[in-house]
């Protein structure tokens, strides 16, 4: 009898590709109810929050549970390049009881002072960047709250994005660098491929602190505009230069992905997440579409997927 895989996955999703919390009129008017039922009936196990989720656990945890599906967890906006770690933990205080009270696993954090991410009229290529020195200071207080996060049973995942300080590969290498282990890693498909890195390279140099993954596709075409152009992140978004794992226009490599995950006894969550206009990728067959590629991506390297 064959060993059992090493690399075990639950399949997730994340609602923006019903409705974008940074561009309302991408899906404003689409309801949480046919989000959650498309995400089961796709087959998802789990959803990650978005803003029509409720905040309260006594209503969201029954919802949830009507649609047989996890709350993975929720990204926070974090400030604390601007700000001390007492405050910060003030900040998210009533988010992490939110997930702490749903169960999840992580908490998704993302450091959003002075971010482009969501200036429709800011190109990417003119976000802020850190030298390395305040790179290494941020590490140290990102660590302390980490490691409050860690006390706290809910760990952090920290979430490289386009247009913040931490895109590009070489950045996720430094904060890496001068962060401890209670900082683990979110590995994002599609940010670092829009920031031009090198996927295999940065998930082997990270894979022991890589406890949560975000399976996002990127067209090709249409990012080769948005470098050209000098667009904002939100007019790529808009043009749909994100798209889900198995869209033939997209250039990132599941396959690959799924090896990866294999080769690393990788255990967590494994979620599709694209922001798109739901009137041109309408959300269902693009939800089918991610989980199918997933299936088989996994299915090829050896990789359990669990209910």
């Amino acid at each position: 009898m064959a060993d059992e895989p090493e690399a075990r996955v639950r399949l997730g999703i994340n609602p923006i590709g019903w409705s974008n919390d940074d561009l309302p009129e991408l899906g404003g008017d689409i309801p949480l109810e046919r989000c959650l039922s498309e995400a089961r009936l796709a087959g998802y196990s789990g959803i990650e929050k978005g803003g029509k989720f409720p905040e309260d656990p006594k209503l969201l945890r029954p919802l949830l549970e009507d649609h047989g599906l996890a709350l993975i967890s929720g990204w926070f906006s974090g400030r604390l390049l601007e700000l001390d770690v007492d405050r910060e933990k003030k900040r998210m205080a009533s988010h992490l009881r939110l997930l702490q009270e749903m169960g999840c696993p992580v908490l998704v954090y993302a450091e959003t002072t002075g971010t482009v991410q969501n200036k429709i009229d800011v190109p990417v290529a003119e976000r802020p960047r850190l030298e390395p020195d305040d790179l290494r200071r941020y590490g140290e207080k990102l660590t302390k709250l980490a490691d409050w996060l860690v006390s706290e049973e809910c760990p952090m995942v920290f979430h490289h994005h386009v247009g913040t300080v931490v895109e590009t590969e070489a950045e996720i290498d430094l904060l890496m660098a001068n962060t401890d282990t209670s900082v683990s890693l979110l590995f994002d498909t599609g940010h670092l491929t829009v920031a031009g890195g090198d996927l295999e390279g940065t998930f082997r140099r990270h894979a022991a602190r890589i406890k949560h993954v975000h399976a996002k596709n990127v067209r090709a075409e249409v990012l080769d505009r948005l470098r050209a152009r000098r667009w904002s992140f939100l007019k790529g978004v808009i043009e749909g230069v994100f798209t889900t794992p198995g869209d033939p226009q997209g250039c990132v490599d599941f396959a690959l992905l799924g090896r990866l995950l294999a080769e690393f006894g990788y255990r967590g969550w494994l979620v599709v997440e694209a922001e798109q206009d739901p009137k041109k990728a309408e959300p269902l067959a693009y939800a089918r579409m991610g989980i199918e590629a997933l299936q088989k991506a996994c299915a090829e390297a050896g990789v359990r997927i669990e209910s």
